[in-house]
């Protein structure tokens, strides 16, 4: 509408521009020599599927909001004091890596701006988490690279395991080992975790199994306890109440003017820590009351913070942090890790976590591709109420692929979920140019033009709005591409890449060999049309 107001009006004379001329002799030749057009198709899209190797493969590529956070985790047995000295150490050391805005520092779990719904685990005074504010985007670069300083920065926090990031999809990889055997486990484990560190571009690597929490173990002596009555409930039920106290149900409650407040009582913190009290603690037995130490051994020892289970089996899990590494990248290094070729026996690997959907998602992308492409052919065959000039127009589906690859690999997008809903997007757009190609030629031919001239006068009228919707659809996406706008484009870039350089491939490639390959069809169409025909005729001679 605009145009038809603001353009001024010129005199043209009805010849082809130079562009036109030249892509009509090119798409001449092609039909002329379709053979040779077939063989470049062909090696087109093998050399396409070679691309394959080169692209770096992931499940979602990372975000780039302004915010992310430092975990920050002291040994077990670290009092409330040591935590907040070592987040306030922490805060000093980021506050002065470049881009960061604000930090708001959490103690004991929790975190600002975080999912209020997603499990955080128990809060421990150990535990601290720094909630950084980056500046805005646009002012600075990708948020990967801030946090592999924020990284470099947090070396030299002593005494303390860091994890830098929201922990999302597309920051980390996570890897399990389960068995039976503990000790096998933990070998495997403590193996494991020392190969990893050797993957360069990685950042912090984080094991379930090394924690080791001080404990104070009681090993009942059930000779003596049964003669003196005791049993492993009373032991049980002595201890909890010593050292937690008493549910909440059963205790005691000092009124007050609004409220009831429940009155624990229990052993000193520091008695915890002293054998001798614990010892001294009795429990009834059937000759009356039994101090601890009398039916037990108590010793200080040391023995996992956690016991994790998956299946039921024991298991140990590694946190990575991806740091911008490619997850597919980081998953085929691991399985070559010599800690994972020579498992010991019993214990296995078990992929979960992004690097589980990720191959799940692989091995679902082919249904996805088959049962779409098929979905296109029946619509094509009610639309021109034929089985075989819809291969035509499907020609152009391998030849949209090498675009979409080489876009990937320019704009160093790595192959993941949303350049593979960018390819099953280009299924239905790259197929529209072969529609308005063959279309305007099967029309031609019924009106009684030759096949030559159908298929040159198609490619005349028609390559002009093809290319000029392959420009308006590639225009609209190319901001998505280039990631601008105020919101974050990581996850929509990749799926934009891979529809610009399908478009492009496709278009300019299908206004080539579609015209051949619908010679290919029309021929074989006749032939067996041909043959169908004289063998009735024989029949019905034969008969006569």
């Amino acid at each position: 509408m605009m145009a038809a107001y603001m353009m001024k009006g010129s005199k043209h004379s009805g010849e082809d521009g130079r562009i036109m001329r030249t892509y009509m002799k090119a798409a001449a030749w092609c039909v002329k020599h379709r053979w040779w057009t077939a063989l470049g198709a062909a090696l087109f899209f093998v050399g396409s599927l070679s691309l394959i190797p080169l692209l770096p493969s992931g499940f979602i590529p990372p975000d780039d909001n302004s915010q992310t956070q430092v975990n920050i985790e002291l040994p077990p047995g670290s009092k409330l004091a040591d935590t907040v000295a070592a987040a306030e150490a922490a805060r000093v050391l980021v506050s002065k890596v470049e881009h960061v805005k604000s930090i708001y520092t959490t103690i004991g779990g929790g975190a600002a701006g975080s999912d209020p719904f997603a499990p955080g685990g128990a809060a421990e005074a150990r535990k601290a988490t720094l909630t950084i504010l980056l500046t805005d985007r646009g002012t600075r670069p990708r948020k990967q690279p801030i946090e592999n300083n924020i990284r470099k920065a947090l070396e030299n926090l002593p005494g303390a395991r860091t994890k830098v990031g929201l922990g999302g999809s597309g920051e980390k990889y996570v890897i399990m080992l389960t068995g039976e055997d503990p000790l096998a486990l933990s070998q495997a484990a403590a193996a494991l975790e020392k190969d990893l560190r050797t993957i360069p571009g990685l950042g912090s690597v984080a094991s379930s199994a090394a924690l080791v929490r001080p404990e104070v173990t009681v090993r009942p002596d059930f000779a003596k306890m049964a003669d003196l009555g005791v049993t492993s409930a009373a032991i049980g039920e002595t201890l909890r109440i010593a050292t937690v106290g008493d549910y909440d149900q059963a205790l005691a409650k000092l009124n007050v003017s609004s409220r009831q407040i429940p009155i624990v009582v229990r052993l000193d913190d520091a008695a915890r820590s002293d054998l001798s009290q614990i010892e001294r603690l009795t429990m009834p037995g059937s000759k009356g009351p039994v101090m601890l130490g009398q039916v037990a051994q108590i010793e200080l020892s040391g023995g996992p913070a956690v016991i994790d289970r998956f299946n039921r089996q024991r298991n140990v899990q590694f946190e990575v942090e991806l740091s911008g590494v490619a997850l597919g990248d980081v998953t085929a290094k691991v399985a070559e890790l010599p800690a994972i070729k020579e498992l010991p026996p019993g214990v296995r690997q078990v992929e979960i976590g992004d690097a589980e959907v990720m191959a799940e998602l692989f091995a679902s992308f082919g249904l996805a591709m088959l049962t779409g492409v098929l979905c296109i052919y029946i619509v094509l065959v009610l639309l021109f109420k034929a089985f075989l000039q819809p291969i035509t127009i499907l020609m152009a589906l391998p030849l949209s692929l090498g675009g979409a690859f080489i876009g990937l690999l320019i704009a160093q997008k790595s192959f993941s979920m949303p350049s593979l809903i960018g390819l099953i997007m280009l299924m239905g757009v790259a197929t529209k140019n072969s529609i308005l190609l063959v279309d305007y030629a099967i029309i031609a031919r019924r009106e009684g033009m030759a096949r030559w001239d159908a298929i040159m006068d198609a490619c005349h009228k028609r390559a002009r709005p093809i290319v000029m919707t392959t420009i308006a659809m590639g225009a609209g996406m190319l901001p998505i591409a280039l990631s601008w706008g105020g919101s974050d484009q990581s996850f929509r870039s990749p799926m934009a890449v891979a529809v610009i350089g399908g478009l492009i491939t496709s278009t300019f490639l299908s206004l080539l060999v579609i015209p051949a390959v619908f010679t290919f069809v029309d021929d074989f169409a006749q032939g067996i049309s041909g043959a169908w025909w004289a063998k009735i005729k024989g029949k019905f001679g034969r008969n006569k």
